[in-house]
């Protein structure tokens, strides 16, 4: 990954926090969560932040199905590649753009592939 991790020392030292942005604004949010080799996937409509929780309702459900499961963790796998381009934050809470490679070349846009493999599917 080339995001420089924040948090605290010790703790969270293998949290990264990532926003991929494109032509269509997400605002849905994907937690993933593995302990002892067993996955947990959790889907949410907002960020979980101060502005949302105190003045309103926000839910985050736990995907129970496996085929979800593994579809929404492959979505992950997309978006956590090191040549997709993206904002990391840093252990200074400041944002920072990666949209180029070590070539100066584009890196690929993860909204472009998913609406590929859609068309592929056809459905």
């Amino acid at each position: 990954m080339c995001a420089i991790k924040p948090g605290i020392p010790g703790l969270s030292d293998n949290i990264e926090v990532r926003s991929i942005l494109g032509r269509f604004l997400e605002h849905s949010r994907i937690y993933e969560f593995t302990n002892a080799g067993q996955k947990e996937v959790w889907i949410g409509s907002a960020d979980l932040m101060h502005r949302n929780l105190d003045r309103r309702v926000e839910a985050l459900v736990q995907l129970e199905d496996k085929e979800h499961v593994s579809y929404i963790s492959d979505l992950l796998d997309l978006y956590l590649l090191d040549n997709v381009a993206h904002w990391s934050l840093n252990g200074n809470s400041q944002w920072v753009r990666h949209f180029l490679d070590s070539e100066n070349k584009p890196l690929k846009d993860a909204q472009d592939e998913l609406i590929r493999r859609k068309n592929l599917r056809g459905n």
